[in-house]
């Protein structure tokens, strides 16, 4: 049996240098990682802001169309909305297109559409609803 008799001195300095190799790559591929997690961070941000934007918008056509007293305008309009649900823009509000298509299907029926884009994404969400009008929303 042999038996060999190895100095350990310089070994440990040589492991640390090893682990703070291992450890920097480790910190470099997170550090990589983070432009495309704030790219995604915002990307969800507009869609969940888009998301509310657009419901709140089906729903208010819907209540409109279904109140047998009110009118019903066809057509397509479009405008532009913030956000924060205000008319002008306020620091750090995000600008949305918000465009309504309201289409007639028959004697009491229509079609609305919406439509939600904002700078980073032209095609948007969008969403339809058909609607009636309902004798029990009358006002």
């Amino acid at each position: 049996m042999f038996h060999f008799i190895v100095s350990r001195k310089g070994i440990t300095l040589i492991e640390v240098v090893v682990a703070e190799l291992l450890l920097m790559i480790g910190v470099l591929g997170l550090l990589s990682l983070m432009p495309s997690s704030w790219r995604l961070s915002s990307q969800s941000d507009y869609l969940g802001r888009a998301a509310g934007i657009l419901q709140q918008q089906l729903h208010a056509a819907e209540v409109q169309i279904m109140n047998p007293v009110l009118g019903v305008t066809t057509g397509t309009t479009t405008q532009n909305v913030f956000s924060s649900g205000q008319s002008l823009s306020k620091e750090g509000d995000l600008s949305f297109t918000l465009q309504t298509t309201k289409t007639a299907l028959g004697a009491n029926t229509w079609r609305v559409s919406v439509r939600v884009t904002w700078p980073t994404n032209p095609t948007g969400i969008s969403e339809s609803l058909i609607v009636s009008k309902q004798e029990y929303f009358r006002q």
